[in-house]
C-alpha cells in the first residue's frame, strides 16, 4: 500500500486508488475527523463504491460512495483526486499542481467562503514526493437543479452562453476581490509566482522556431481553408504574425514583468475556468456558478484568469462580448472589496499574457492538426473535430489567439 505523511493535517494518506481501497473506512473516518467534518461517534462504516478513472491532464481520479454511522450532514457520493499517476510518467510530471490546490481546498472550508466550490472533506499533500489526495463532494451534473456539464470548446451546444459566462466571470471577480479585501482569512499566503502557473514547462523557443510554426499555420490554412477565419490566414496577417513572433522570445521577461507590475491586478483566482470546470444552477431567475478543478490555483494577474476562462469560448463571443465580460469581472471585483481597476488596462494585460501563451503553447497546433487531420474537413463541426476534445480544443483555442491578435494593436503590446 502506497502512503505518504500529510504536510498539512499530519495524517498518513494513501496515494492511489488501490491503496485508498485497502485503507478503507478506518482511514476515511480518521481523515474526515482530522479535517473536522466528522465528530464524536460519527464514522465511515463502509466503502460502497470506488471506481478509478483517468481524466484531465494529471493524476488519477475516482468516484467514491460511502456509508456513515449517525450522520446525515455529509454527502455519500464523493469525488477523489490523486496528484499521482504511477502508471504514466508523462501525466505524473504534473503532480506538483496539487500543492496549491490542496492549500486552496483547506481554505474553502470556511463557512463564508465567497464562491461555490465542491465541499472539501479532506485534503493533504506531501511536498517531498509530490503526492496529494483531495476528497470532495461530487457535483451531480444534470440532477437536483444543476445543469448538465458543458464540454470544453463546444459552447455551440450551450443554451444562452453569454449568461453563463457572465455568471462565471462574476465568480472569478468575487473571489479575487475578496482576496484583495483580506476576507479569505488565515491560510491565504499564496506567493505570487505567475510563471509557475502552467500545465508544464517548455524549453524556450527561438525566433526561427516561431517563424517555422507560422509557416505551418499557412500550410494548415491551405489544406483546410474552412477551419479558420479568413482574416487570420491572409498573406498580410501571416507576414505580420511572423514579424511579431520573431520579437516575442526577446520580450517574454518584459511581458511577465508588466503582468506583475501593478499589484491591484494580481489576486487569488482560478487559472483554468473553462466551462467544463464550472457548474451552473438557477436560483429563482438568477444563474449561479460554482468552480471546480483548482489545479494551478494561485495569485495571478487577472488577465490570466480571463484567458483561462474565455480561451475555450466561441470566437464570436470574443468579437461581440469580450469588453462586456471584462466589465462584469471588474464590477464584481470592486464590489467584493477589491481596489478600483480599469477594464481597458485589464484588456492590455490579456494581450500581454496571450502573447506569451499563444506563442508558447498554441503555435504548435498547426503541426499537430496537419497530422491529426490528413484529409480535408469541411468545418469544425465535422465529427473528426467535434468528437475529439483534443482536436476541437486545440483548434478553437488557437483560433481565439489568432483572432485576438488580428484585432489588436500588437505593436503596442510588444513595444510597451
Amino acid at each position: 500500500m502506497r502512503t505518504c505523511p500529510g504536510d498539512h493535517l499530519g495524517l498518513d494518506f494513501p496515494t492511489d486508488a488501490a491503496s485508498l481501497g485497502a485503507a478503507g473506512p478506518d482511514f476515511l473516518t480518521a481523515a474526515l475527523r482530522r479535517s473536522g467534518v466528522l465528530a464524536g461517534d460519527d464514522a465511515v462504516v463502509a466503502v460502497d463504491e470506488l471506481t478509478e478513472f483517468r481524466g484531465g491532464s494529471t493524476g488519477r481520479k475516482a468516484l467514491l460512495t460511502v456509508s456513515y454511522r449517525s450522520t446525515g450532514r455529509l454527502p455519500r457520493e464523493l469525488f477523489v483526486k490523486f496528484s499521482r499517476d504511477f502508471d504514466d510518467p508523462a501525466r505524473d510530471l504534473g503532480r506538483s499542481q496539487m500543492a496549491m490546490e490542496v492549500r486552496f481546498a483547506l481554505l474553502t472550508r470556511a463557512a463564508d467562503f465567497p464562491i461555490a466550490v465542491p465541499r472539501c472533506l479532506y485534503a493533504d499533500y506531501h511536498a517531498a514526493s509530490g503526492s496529494g489526495l483531495l476528497i470532495t463532494d461530487r457535483i451531480t451534473f444534470g440532477e437536483n437543479g444543476i445543469e448538465k456539464q458543458y464540454d470544453k470548446c463546444a459552447d455551440y451546444s450551450m443554451p444562452d452562453p453569454l449568461h453563463h459566462y457572465e455568471a462565471l466571470f462574476g465568480a472569478l471577480g468575487r473571489l479575487a476581490g475578496s482576496d484583495k479585501a483580506g476576507l479569505l482569512g488565515a491560510g491565504t499566503d499564496f506567493a505570487v509566482d505567475m510563471r509557475s502557473l502552467s500545465v508544464g514547462e517548455r524549453p524556450p523557443l527561438t525566433a526561427d522556431h516561431m517563424v517555422r510554426r507560422v509557416d505551418l499555420l499557412g500550410q494548415f490554412a491551405t489544406r483546410h481553408p474552412s477551419l479558420l477565419p479568413a482574416d487570420v490566414v491572409t498573406p498580410e496577417f501571416l507576414a505580420r504574425l511572423s514579424d511579431d513572433v520573431a520579437v516575442i522570445p526577446g520580450r517574454v521577461d518584459a511581458l511577465w514583468e508588466r503582468l506583475g507590475a501593478d499589484a491591484d491586478y494580481v489576486a487569488l483566482c482560478h487559472w483554468n475556468a473553462n466551462v467544463d470546470n464550472a457548474w451552473f444552477w438557477r436560483d429563482g431567475g438568477r444563474l449561479g456558478c460554482g468552480l471546480l478543478d483548482w489545479g494551478c490555483v494561485g495569485r495571478m494577474n487577472l488577465a490570466m484568469a480571463v484567458w483561462g476562462a474565455l480561451c475555450s469560448a466561441e470566437t464570436s463571443m470574443w468579437d461581440r462580448d469580450f469588453e462586456h465580460l471584462l466589465r462584469c469581472l471588474v464590477a464584481e471585483f470592486t464590489e467584493a472589496g477589491g481596489p478600483a481597476i480599469d477594464a481597458a488596462v485589464l484588456r492590455e494585460h490579456v494581450l500581454a499574457y496571450v502573447a506569451i501563451m499563444g506563442t508558447t503553447w498554441l503555435l504548435d497546433v498547426p503541426g499537430f492538426l496537419l497530422k491529426a487531420l490528413p484529409e480535408k474537413v469541411g468545418d469544425r463541426f465535422d465529427p473528426a473535430i467535434a468528437d475529439s476534445e483534443q482536436i476541437r480544443s486545440r483548434l478553437l483555442m488557437m483560433t481565439n489567439f489568432l483572432n485576438l491578435w488580428a484585432m489588436s494593436d500588437t505593436e503596442a503590446v510588444l513595444s510597451g
